[in-house]
């Protein structure tokens, strides 16, 4: 049966509950690039409040580095046609962590970008598509986030208990690239195929 709100809007469970999670190509760099504006915006508050370019936008560098190289993974989460956040992810294989220390796991992927647009955040819609990355790449994961970022914090911290209760680690690791800016948190476990274990965190 449907949970309709008055105003014939899906409720929050049935709204995370039709999101849909799948692959991005270079078909969707131009919507990418737009929500790239809005996570890159919301980060700044926790990265040293580093201001957009002259041109009011902020770089997309990144982003466009991941189109055609396997080493990258895009993912591109809709709401009905409307996209409503996605996720970078950086597979590796023997390379070292993220951050480039050198430090990382073996094998496994490290999700470099994650958003989920504000209307729909705290309702399941982040917990549902985290669920189906981490399921599209089974193994070990790291996750990095911000401390003063609390929603994220708590949101990883979870995502990171559904996926291997208990047997999660965390740890600091500086930013070399953003001088006076506090160490981010990196969180490590294992996924297994079906990505995180029934929690009914919803986020």
């Amino acid at each position: 049966m449907e949970r309709r709100m008055e105003d014939g809007r899906m409720d929050a469970q049935e709204t995370a509950d039709a999101i849909v999670v799948r692959g991005a190509g270079e078909a969707d760099r131009a919507v990418l690039q737009r929500l790239w504006q809005l996570f890159r915006h919301d980060l700044a508050a926790y990265q040293g409040g580093f201001p957009p370019g002259p041109g009011g936008l902020y770089g997309t560098e990144r982003l466009d580095a991941a189109f055609g190289n396997p080493d990258r993974a895009l993912f591109l989460f809709l709401s009905g046609p409307s996209p409503v956040g996605f996720a970078l992810v950086r597979v590796l294989d023997g390379g070292g962590a993220e951050d480039g220390s050198g430090s990382g796991p073996a094998s496994g992927a490290v999700l470099s970008a994650f958003f989920v647009v504000r209307g729909l955040r705290r309702g399941g819609v982040g917990m549902r598509a985290v669920r189906e990355v981490l399921a599209a790449h089974p193994g070990r994961w790291e996750i990095p986030f911000q401390e003063a970022n609390t929603g994220a914090a708590r949101f990883w911290r979870r995502v990171a208990e559904g996926a291997a209760p208990g047997a999660w680690t965390e740890e600091p690791r500086g930013v070399p690239v953003r001088l006076g800016v506090p160490p981010d948190r990196w969180i490590a476990f294992r996924a297994g195929s079906g990505g995180l274990v029934g929690s009914g965190i919803r986020t």
